[in-house]
């Protein structure tokens, strides 16, 4: 794509874009005007980030150059986009309607999607009406997923934004949903305290049955049942999503308690299968669960079929691509203004890192320019106390502001001001501001500060954001927000013309593991020396 005469065309208007600022820019309404989206609610105003509309133009002639209308078409077609590992991407299938049809090897996989939805509504049903019951003959009220990853990142962002709806934690009122990711024993601790097995119920999350920090903690969540319960318990209170039935059933987990996926849906694209609907319909019902689905599924709509000049995904693709490969801003800072988000930038941050951290086009060749970016995030106000002082003074950092217009916990309280969620929104409107504003000598002059200070207390301003307004958060704005940051880091990648769908970079710390792993066998239980290893590991591992 760089070789394009577009790619080159932006590279050249990085110059013009140099000698301008964001001070100037903001004061020209109809760019302001220009530089906005909405889609059901969702309003996106990208005015503030180091663009003008020809930028945009610029951007859209790069989408064309780099066929991303087609990608995307392929996508939803079930072409195997994913060639390195020869599959179809199609976690859009995951949440498509039930008339729908989307194939992957000449198959519509939609009805076999909704088997396993169906499957989950009946067994949520049964299980939350107490006739589930466990080894003692009591109802079970506790839930901890078991798994890592993709298998537990996106399921806890959309649980922790649930809590605190108000129609979803009625669902949820006395019961536990809990995740258990690291094969720290600490995790483990945690993750069981205070929780009798009597009432528990675990599900253990992995595709093959195989990933070695999931089945160590699933061994160790069974071996507390066991000890409690006894053994014939383990099918009354372990349930499996995995598409591996030999392996499950020799767990001691009965096969018709497992719910399968698909090889077309990544780990980090997997929220919206059984691996996030699974559990988060037994903490808070099937209907509540649907709705995440329903706005995940909008969006999907949108993005297949909204021309790009209102394309909510396809705007922040090229926007990122803009920041990452032309203005060489590496980072991303994600800012909900809403605590139910906090764990919305850790979940992005696999989702986006782990698909577009990158070094090689699709085809295996070496790239010439930057891909990927560093994603990192807080909720607003408490990243204000912590990193923003950087974002203002130090690196310029392009920032997403995440606002919510109806809070879902609302206090007003009497003789002040404002209420509580209009003081957290006075911070969501004055942070994009001081960015891109910032504050000149002259200014601190006429305010009488003191010249030494000056330079201290001047902001260069012209740091990028953009801003999202939300009418509301609920299920179904969740899927939402969801579906536009995946779409979003697709896009990205189409542009770059890497493979968003891989991740092989993950696979040589863990064949390393298992040396090292051998090694601690035989240190430990035959007292063989360290041997094999540079020597920095080795004295490392007989210090350990």
């Amino acid at each position: 794509i760089s070789d394009t005469d577009q790619w080159k065309a932006l590279q050249a208007h990085v110059g013009a874009i140099h000698k301008t600022h964001l001070r100037d820019l903001m004061a020209d309404a109809d760019r302001c005007k220009a530089m906005t989206a909405e889609f059901e609610g969702i309003y996106l105003d990208y005015a503030r980030q180091q663009a003008t509309t020809e930028t945009i133009d610029k951007l859209f002639k790069l989408a064309e150059a780099a066929k991303l209308k087609e990608k995307i078409e392929k996508m939803f077609n079930g072409d195997k986009i994913n060639s390195t590992e020869n599959r179809s991407v199609l976690h859009v299938a995951l949440r498509a309607p039930r008339d729908a049809v989307i194939h992957s090897d000449g198959v519509n996989v939609v009805p076999e999607v909704w088997a396993v939805i169906d499957k989950i509504k009946q067994f949520s049903e049964t299980f939350r009406s107490g006739s589930w019951v466990g080894a003692t003959g009591k109802p079970l009220t506790n839930v901890v997923s078991v798994g890592i990853g993709g298998s537990f990142l996106g399921p806890l962002f959309v649980h922790t934004a649930l809590q605190t709806d108000p129609q979803a934690a009625e669902s949820a009122k006395g019961r536990q949903l809990r995740f258990l990711a690291n094969v720290d024993p600490v995790d483990v601790a945690r993750s069981i305290k205070d929780l009798d097995p009597e009432t528990t119920l675990v599900v253990i999350v992995s595709k093959t049955f195989t990933t070695a920090e999931t089945m160590l903690n699933a061994r160790t969540i069974k071996e507390w049942i066991v000890s409690s319960l006894g053994p014939q318990a383990v099918s009354k209170h372990m349930i499996a999503v995995s598409t591996n039935l030999k392996l499950v059933k020799e767990f001691g987990i009965d096969p018709n308690n497992a719910f399968g996926f698909w090889d077309w849906v990544g780990g980090r694209y997997s929220v919206c299968s059984a691996v996030g609907v699974l559990p988060l319909s037994l903490q808070y019902g099937f209907p509540i669960v649907q709705k995440f689905l329903e706005g995940a599924s909008s969006i999907d709509n949108h993005f297949r079929t909204s021309s790009f000049e209102k394309n909510l995904p396809v705007l922040l693709g090229l926007l990122s691509v803009w920041n990452v490969s032309f203005l060489a801003y590496p980072a991303r800072a994600i800012l909900p203004y809403s605590q139910a988000l906090e764990k919305l930038a850790p979940h992005i941050q696999q989702l986006s890192m782990e698909s577009n951290g990158k070094g090689v086009s699709i085809d295996g060749v070496r790239l010439p320019y930057e891909a990927g970016e560093i994603d990192f995030g807080e909720p607003g106000t408490n990243g204000q106390h912590s990193f923003y002082q950087l974002i203002h003074q130090g690196r310029v950092i392009p920032c997403d502001f995440i606002g919510v217009i109806k809070s879902q916990q609302p206090v007003y309280l009497k003789g002040e001001t404002v209420s509580n969620h209009d003081e957290l929104m006075s911070n969501f409107f004055a942070q994009p501001d001081a960015l891109a504003y910032g504050k000149t000598p002259e200014q601190l002059r006429s305010e009488n500060v003191s010249e030494n200070l000056i330079p201290h207390k001047t902001f260069q301003g012209n740091r990028p954001s953009l801003s999202f307004l939300l009418s509301s958060l609920s299920a179904y704005e969740i899927g939402q927000l969801l579906a536009i940051y995946e779409h979003r880091i697709a896009v990205q990648g189409f542009i770059w013309g890497i493979n968003s769908f891989d991740q092989w970079g993950v696979e040589l710390g863990k064949s390393l593991a298992s040396q090292v792993r051998k090694q601690l066998h035989a240190s430990r239980m035959e007292g063989k020396p360290v041997e094999g290893f540079n020597p920095s590991s080795a004295s490392l591992l007989a210090r350990y």
